[in-house]
This record gives structure tokens, C-alpha cells and sequence, in this order.
């Protein structure tokens, strides 16, 4: 538990992450419909990155005009290729956006409340918010599903496909660090009974 954490004052804090297109946000959809507080990161990560944010200008200066698109906003598919294979590029946006999505985070989820918080970190395995968290959930699929979620909603080729899953912690470093597994192989309705049973062993903590 981080020096961050007033556990008497908190909420219940589990951290929900998952490879790219497990079915995180469904799962945290689903969260939601039952009354559970969600503190999504990657909605924070766009927030501080909006025009006029000082995230931004930082970015612009770094990484140049080329990833500013032509209404003023961060060109994530450029970004992406910029730093898909270049570690001190990466770090180098890290840098910029981590510590305030990180304090964004911390900000949200003390004045948010409610019955749990659900705190969705994609890379939660890699991150220093694993720490802040009480339990971690793991939303877990097979990597031939990621794939072909992938191919229909962001990867051109399965070869690009194969890259984004590879550049991730791998499903076993995910699971080493779960409390909890949601299985989201099948359809919704099974997913939806798992996130049930869940959100009543959290209530009762």
C-alpha cells in the first residue's frame, strides 16, 4: 500500500487492467451500471493532453509540429509510430504524461468516494499505480481474440497486431500480479455474471 493511501478515509481501490482490447472497458462498463465509482486513465491521458495544456506545448517542443494534427490536437497515430519502436523516444513522452496522469488519478479517485473505486490502468503491471491500488483485476482473453479485436478496430495487419501485443507485459506478467480474473473469451452475458459476482465480494470488503 503506497504512503499515498489513507485507508481508513478510502474506498475499496482495485486496479482493472488488461492487454489491449481484453475487454477492459466493457468490463468497466459493466462495473459502472452496478454503482462502482470508475477512474479510467486512459480518458486522463487524453484530458491532459487537450489543447491548451501545458502537457502539450511540452510535447509540441519535444517531438516537434509533426504530431500536432491540423486542429491543434495530439496526433496519436503519428505519436504512436514516432515511439512504437524507439525506448528513449517513449521515455521521453512518459516523462511528460506520467506524473500527471498520475496525479490526476490520485486527485480523482480522493474526491470521488463511492461503495469501491474501479481504477483502469492499462499497463498496470508496468506502472507505479499497481502500488496504490488494494487489488488488482485482471480482465483476461486468449491472444488470438486480442488479434482479431485488434485487425477490426485499431491494428492494419496482424503482423502490427502481433508488434502492439508484444510491446505489453505478456499475459503471464498479468496474471502473476492478479487478486482477481475476469475471463472475457465468451459472450457478454458471461462476462457480465462474472463482474456481478465481483462487485458483491467487493461491496462485502
Amino acid at each position: 500500500m503506497s504512503a499515498d493511501r489513507q485507508p481508513d478515509a478510502a474506498p475499496l481501490r482495485v486496479g482493472l487492467t488488461g492487454g489491449i482490447a481484453s475487454g477492459k472497458s466493457l468490463v468497466a462498463e459493466l462495473f459502472a451500471e452496478l454503482g462502482a465509482t470508475i477512474i479510467d486513465t486512459d480518458i486522463i491521458a487524453r484530458e491532459v493532453v487537450m489543447p491548451g495544456q501545458p502537457a502539450l506545448e511540452e510535447i509540441r517542443e519535444a517531438f516537434g509540429p509533426g504530431v500536432i494534427d491540423k486542429h491543434g490536437e495530439l496526433d496519436r497515430r503519428a505519436m504512436r509510430k514516432r515511439v512504437f519502436d524507439d525506448e528513449p523516444l517513449r521515455l521521453r513522452l512518459e516523462a511528460i504524461l506520467h506524473p500527471r496522469i498520475r496525479d490526476e488519478t490520485f486527485r480523482q479517485a480522493s474526491a470521488a468516494g463511492g461503495p469501491y473505486q474501479i481504477v483502469v490502468v492499462p499497463l498496470l503491471a508496468e506502472s507505479p499505480l499497481k502500488d496504490y491500488v488494494d487489488r488488482i483485476l485482471v480482465v483476461d482473453c486468449d491472444e488470438e481474440t486480442q488479434v482479431s479485436r485488434l485487425l477490426a478496430r485499431d491494428a492494419e495487419t496482424e503482423e502490427q497486431a502481433r508488434r502492439i501485443l508484444a510491446a505489453q507485459a505478456s499475459r503471464e506478467e498479468r496474471l502473476a500480479i492478479a487478486d482477481d480474473i475476469i475471463d472475457n473469451n465468451g459472450p457478454v452475458s458471461a462476462t457480465r455474471t462474472q463482474v456481478a459476482a465481483l462487485h458483491a465480494r467487493y461491496i462485502g470488503m
